[in-house]
């Protein structure tokens, strides 16, 4: 085990729970419509912040990427690449069904397919090991908490739903929310994948002055800034759509944006954590660092949803289903640090 394996482990958590609430900020802006805000957050936390912060704190960012074979260089990018599709259609979702539910789904399937992955290619022996072990058990018991989370969603959709609307109360709104999320889910964790194939940069950072923290910087930037094309590109297409781009300059931007901004930095700032907490928990912190963060973004998200008011006027049957879902998530997190002490 690392010397810092449980510093990193709290410090992944805690960008899980960054991540989950950074959805939040949105749902006070008012004036601007969503592909003015995601346009704004996608910039900031994808293109801007991560290369200033690479070329701020990395001594010798040029030399970091000259040193590295080209094919770890495309690892990043092209993971970044695939990943900025996941993040549109994560926005998307988020405005379909919600923060709480979209965030459930599609941090579980990642959770399992970021998790596992990594362990596959690159510790596939561990896996009958009792780490791997109890990561394959913490699995069935999150994607109880998701099934939950559904049934919980469904019943959510038809009791608050309007009388006399002309909309059925039958799930199709939601099922095709959940489509969405799940498409998202399973090709969200390439976000990790982009930072689990990415060692070499990483120590070559190291080598050249780069600190633990800092050392992460140069493959967030080629990750996000790789994510950051199609979002620009989609956002760009609303916004000539919908003309939507003279939002920009009416009254009240400066208000709108400042909300953009926090959106971005509570978001960039949980993934930057994960980073961090992954190269300090050591050889599994793609694995094990990656699940955690997941599984503290779905609490996260669920508590910011409650507090904004998603499942008002919800059943007490309703909101059990929510806190069963909730002790599942918890209890998949408990078997998953087990696997800390091994």
């Amino acid at each position: 085990m690392s010397e810092h394996f449980w510093l990193g482990m709290t410090i992944a958590l805690f960008g899980g729970a960054l991540n989950g609430s950074f959805a939040v900020p949105m749902k006070y802006i008012r004036r601007w419509r969503w592909e003015n805000t995601w346009q704004i957050f996608s910039f900031i936390c994808l293109e801007l912040l991560p290369w200033a912060l690479a070329a701020g704190f990395v001594p010798n960012l040029v030399e970091v990427y000259r040193g590295v074979p080209t094919r770890t260089l495309l690892y990043p990018l092209l993971f970044g690449l695939v990943w900025g599709v996941s993040l549109v259609m994560y926005g998307v979702a988020i405005r379909m069904v919600g923060m709480a539910l979209t965030i459930a789904v599609v941090a579980g399937l990642s959770c399992l397919i970021g998790s596992l992955t990594p362990l596959l290619v690159l510790h596939p022996a561990d896996l009958l090991r009792p780490r791997g072990l109890l990561l394959l058990v913490s699995m069935p018991i999150l994607f109880l908490g998701l099934g939950l989370y559904r049934k919980a969603g469904l019943k959510r959709e038809k009791e608050q739903a309007v009388p006399g609307s002309t909309t059925a109360p039958t799930g199709a709104n939601l099922a095709v929310g959940l489509a969405v999320c799940i498409f998202t889910g399973l090709i969200g964790s390439t976000i990790n994948l982009g930072f689990a194939f990415s060692g070499d940069i990483i120590h070559r950072s190291v080598q050249l002055g780069a600190s633990q923290v800092t050392s992460t910087y140069p493959v967030w930037a080629l990750v996000l800034g790789a994510g950051f094309i199609p979002n620009a590109l989609y956002c760009s297409f609303l916004l000539s759509r919908n003309k939507t781009w003279a939002l920009f300059l009416e009254g009240g931007w400066s208000n709108e944006a400042l909300l953009s901004t926090a959106t971005a930095l509570l978001w960039l700032t949980g993934v930057l954590g994960y980073g961090v907490g992954a190269n300090l928990i050591g050889v599994y912190g793609t694995s094990l660092g990656f699940a955690l963060m997941q599984s503290a973004q779905i609490l996260s998200a669920n508590v910011s949803g409650i507090l904004a008011g998603e499942w008002e006027g919800t059943s007490v049957g309703t909101k059990k289903l929510l806190a069963g879902a909730v002790a599942s998530i918890l209890v998949s997190v408990v078997v998953l640090n087990l696997g800390g002490i091994f």
